[in-house]
């Protein structure tokens, strides 16, 4: 039992006749006929009376009509909500990152939302890390990661790119000055994110091989509570450009360049290679690469493998 019989049982129903569903369904009456006959033969019943002329249903067709009614109707309801799903009136986006590539996602999901405002997006939190994992999973569809993942099942798109930033409070003595060395922050007090990325163990090492101290002798979870700490004068800090742009923007902190401390960031936008996206995210990638044409500077899109 297929849809198309069931489509032809119920044009008969409907129709009264066969030689009219024949009509309505631009086929021949004997066609129609066979259609019928198998559709009986597979249900084991027969479904009209053939005494009568006008094509009447027996019980064993009154009852199949509801269910044949039901059945097509869902196959209604599934093309309309395939249709919807490809002209992004509906779908779901789900995206992980942390709490740093969130940020320069921010400006991409506003263009897609303002886009697609009934497709529901998700981002969850999760170390950058676990990310490629979560991806590989089936747990996540994107993931935005620092780094570039060595699994080569991952596709990898860089999407933005900036620097550490040095930052200090403006009172702080090194606020007025042009460039400063890493000798000269041997005495500093940094406030440090406790939370492990390839960034930190780049700036470790950066001092080590020049037998600088590194004080970190506070480390706090997020990076917003850096900079609120800092810009009340308890430090100094390095965090990425994207977020201290606003507080250097409005003189909350001042950004200083540190030539041995001058370390690319670069956000990469991470799926299933072997993977069909949905329709949501395949449209989320295109607004991404719209935005960085867009916006040239520190958004792009650059597929690497």
């Amino acid at each position: 039992m297929d849809l198309f019989q069931l489509e032809t049982f119920l044009t008969v129903v409907r129709e009264g006749s066969f030689s009219r569903a024949a009509k309505k369904l631009f086929r021949t009456q004997p066609a129609i006929s066979q259609t019928v006959r198998k559709l009986e033969s597979e249900l084991g019943e027969a479904l009209f009376d053939r005494s009568s002329r006008d094509g009447l249903p027996t019980d064993a067709g009154r009852v199949l009509q509801d269910y044949a009614e039901k059945l097509l109707n869902l196959r209604g309801e599934a093309v309309d909500a395939l249709r919807e799903l490809r002209q992004m009136n509906r779908g779901h986006l789900l995206i992980s990152g942390n709490e740093i590539t969130c940020l320069c996602l921010l400006p991409v999901l506003d263009d897609f939302r303002r886009l697609y405002p009934l497709v529901r997006v998700t981002v969850q939190r999760a170390p950058a890390s676990h990310i490629p994992n979560e991806v590989l999973n089936h747990n996540t569809e994107l993931g935005l990661v620092d780094f570039n993942p060595s699994d080569h099942a991952l596709r990898s798109i860089v999407v933005f790119a900036d620097e550490l930033a040095f930052v200090v409070p403006p009172k702080h003595p090194l606020a007025r000055a042009r460039e400063v060395g890493i000798q000269q922050l041997g005495a500093e007090t940094f406030i440090a994110h406790n939370v492990s990325s390839i960034y930190r163990e780049k700036v470790l090492q950066a001092f080590r091989s020049r037998k600088v101290p590194l004080n970190m002798e506070v480390e706090l979870p997020s990076i917003e509570a850096i900079k609120q700490f800092v810009a009340r004068g308890n430090g100094v800090a390095l965090l990425p450009g994207l977020c201290v742009a606003a507080e250097v923007a409005r003189g909350d902190l001042v950004r200083i360049p540190v030539p041995e401390l001058r370390f690319e960031r670069r956000i990469r936008a991470v799926y299933r290679r072997n993977c069909s996206l949905s329709h949501a995210a395949r449209v989320f990638l295109s607004v991404a690469e719209s935005y960085s044409r867009e916006h040239p500077g520190g958004y792009m899109y650059r597929p690497e493998r």
